[in-house]
């Protein structure tokens, strides 16, 4: 059970981007209610026009937890209902960077907590929502990873026992390859840690390169990972960057307005795959600007890549490899004086949508990042972030009419 109090009523968003075994959630509402976190929680789960919406709602019924399910046409519509149709371009179509939906029903409603759970993964048999419940909440000594490399200053999540399995995580830099860590202990207040990034068992989430290189042409990976790789969480340290990916992931709401996942895979230059990877630098860098902090490690999700061609993953990356080694130098000094979230991100969206990139392959998708970054904090100044409505207290939300079920 997790030593933070329980609220009345749900005060977790928890957003699961489906078009594949939505059945997941039932596992993980299992875990809430075996420790009992599930009368905190709130389903959103973000889906397309082509996959099966109204089974989604009857697995929420079924369950009987509050939810919501939006497929592409649900979307329009609230966006059209909250006011914000100008800016639908912002959460692309058919992306998986569609997680930003749920970032913006968040911030529309009155949920102090935000989770992102991919439909790939299962909690293992531990207090899955407590263990990240607690992260949010953590005081104490821990230990600071930093990398040995003071010009590449990356760390590796699964630095614990590279000496084994020799992995790098999806979004890692090649130029920051074989830096080497060093690590401290030191003291967190509680409030200092604004987002809780658990890690994976089973398939590693490595990139199409590092995929290929293993010898996997399924879009998977011959080296897996297992509980026995991972030692005590950590924070990185302020100034380095690190992977953030979103299947298991837990956020306090402040951190929104920096944590819009990128727009990917549809746009004119078929950039995929860097959605959480950018965010999470973006979100690195504001938090180091505040003084918080990001903290990786436990709860450890099962990660169950379905088989797919490595090489059309490896089509959606090539086109911002590049841009990939240079993004966090980009925002690196960027915001230095901001002390909101909102401010720190503003200026990063300025760095990209007013830089000059051309030198690098794609250079102009970071000013099309930028502008996108400029016109999220403009979506969530429309919806009224200041006054929040209620989180929902039917079961289901109905989610073109916005009203819940009796």
């Amino acid at each position: 059970m997790s030593s933070t109090a329980t609220p009345a009523g749900p005060d977790t968003c928890v957003v699961v981007p489906t078009i594949r075994e939505h059945e997941c959630v039932r596992d993980y509402v299992a875990n809430a209610r075996e420790y009992g976190h599930d009368d905190r929680l709130f389903f959103v789960l973000v889906t397309e026009d082509f996959c099966d919406a109204d089974a989604m709602r009857e697995m929420l019924d079924d369950l009987d937890v509050p939810g919501a399910v939006f497929d592409e046409s649900d979307r329009h519509d609230w966006y059209a209902e909250h006011g914000v149709s100008d800016y639908g371009h912002v959460v692309p179509a058919a992306s998986h960077a569609q997680t930003s939906f749920g970032l913006l029903y968040m911030w529309a409603h009155d949920f102090e907590y935000g989770f992102f759970i991919d439909d790939d993964t299962l909690p293992h048999e531990t207090d899955f929502f407590g263990g990240h419940y607690d992260n949010l909440s953590y005081e104490g000594s821990i230990t600071e990873v930093r990398s040995a490399d003071d010009d590449q200053r990356w760390v590796n999540v699964l630095y614990q026992n590279f000496d084994e399995h020799g992995l790098y995580p999806r979004g890692y830099p090649y130029a920051a390859m074989g830096g080497g860590h060093e690590t401290e202990e030191v003291e967190l207040a509680r409030g200092d840690v604004v987002a809780s990034q658990g890690l994976w068992t089973n398939v590693p989430d490595l990139d199409a390169v590092r995929i290929l290189m293993d010898g996997d042409l399924q879009g998977q990976a011959q080296t897996l990972t297992s509980r026995e790789d991972f030692g005590e969480d950590f924070v990185c340290a302020p100034g380095h960057y690190t992977t953030v990916c979103s299947m298991n992931l837990a956020f306090r709401r402040e951190v929104i307005p920096a944590f819009y996942q990128l727009p990917m895979d549809d746009n004119e230059w078929d950039v995929g795959r860097f959605d959480d990877i950018w965010s999470g630098v973006f979100l690195k860098r504001a938090a180091d600007i505040l003084g918080k902090r990001v903290l990786t490690g436990t709860p450890l999700c099962e990660h169950n890549k379905a088989p797919r061609s490595t090489f059309d993953d490896l089509n959606n990356e090539v086109p911002a490899l590049e841009l990939n080694e240079h993004v966090w130098r980009v925002v690196d000094d960027a915001g230095t004086d901001a002390n909101t979230f909102r401010g720190a991100f503003a200026a990063m969206a300025d760095a990209l949508a007013e830089g000059e990139f051309e030198e690098w392959n794609n250079g102009d998708f970071l000013v099309f990042v930028g502008e996108h970054m400029q016109d999220w904090l403009d979506c969530l100044d429309s919806l009224d972030a200041g006054q929040p409505v209620p989180a929902g207290p039917g079961r289901t939300v109905a989610e073109t009419g916005g009203e819940a079920d009796d």
